[in-house]
């Protein structure tokens, strides 16, 4: 379980996130979505560990995370960001490869190279192994960088399981934003991982997400089921968008259609 208690997080003079409370438990996925400057990405930073709270305790598996011994926690906890730069000339299977590193921390081992590849496939890009990272489509790294955080956290024999995903469909067509939401929402199924993703488009969070956090002005606004975040009054309040509210055809899913003229 991940607890996120009173907190909140400052640099400088400029208070980025106030007064978090949040509770996520293993088998959920909770997509965390809000206006640009909401401060969604402050707070994965904050839940993985790389910021650290200005006040306030964040809670993962029983114990602060600040207590966490950071090469157990890189074996449960893995984070792919919105932006990740390689400067060297990887393959694809390399940078997968990489994920691996908190198991080992010397030479890949036979069983590295064969879940690096069971990533690959899982995320549909076995054909790019071997072609070098920068040569790829934006989509195409993003879907390396998946395959990445989840050989990270591949063995459900390190403990309870942490994934985080800072704005996995950025960059992806619709339908590598749907594979890639599957792939969270299968994961957050197999029952003993916690899945947090910020999610731009709340049409897709609502139709993968066990909850929605919608957040403003670094203040959670409201957490909840999807069929209560999905409103008009929900999203008008966040957004300041103007909407109305419909049901996807094809199961009922709630789905949000902004006015014409707002």
């Amino acid at each position: 379980m991940l607890q996120v208690i009173n907190t909140s997080l400052s640099i400088g003079d400029k208070t980025l996130l106030e007064d978090i409370n949040l509770t996520i438990s293993p088998g959920e996925l909770l997509a965390i979505c809000g206006p640009n400057g909401a401060g969604k990405s402050s707070l994965i930073r904050l839940l993985c560990g790389e910021l650290k709270p200005s006040s306030g305790e964040i809670i993962w598996a029983g114990m602060p995370l600040r207590q966490w011994n950071l090469l157990q926690l890189a074996r449960q906890r893995a984070l792919m960001q919105q932006h990740a730069e390689v400067g060297f000339a990887y393959t694809a299977l390399e940078i997968i490869l990489l994920g691996r590193h908190p198991h080992h921390q010397g030479a890949h081992r036979t069983q590295d190279y064969h879940i690096a590849m069971a990533a690959m496939e899982e995320v549909d890009a076995i054909h790019l192994a071997h072609q070098v990272y920068s040569t790829l489509s934006g989509g195409e790294q993003a879907r390396i960088h998946m395959a990445r955080v989840l050989a990270q956290i591949w063995e459900a024999t390190a403990g309870p399981r942490l994934l985080l995903l800072d704005e996995p469909t950025a960059a992806l067509d619709p339908l590598q934003q749907h594979r890639m939401l599957t792939i969270a929402r299968n994961w957050a199924n197999k029952g003993d991982i916690t899945v947090v993703a910020i999610v731009h488009d709340l049409n897709l969070a609502a139709q993968y997400a066990d909850r929605i956090a919608l957040l403003r002005d670094g203040r959670l606004q409201a957490v909840d089921t999807v069929e209560t975040i999905m409103t008009p009054a929900m999203v008008e309040a966040c957004f300041d968008l103007p909407c109305v509210l419909l049901k996807h055809p094809d199961g009922g899913t709630p789905m949000i259609a902004a006015r014409r003229h707002h």
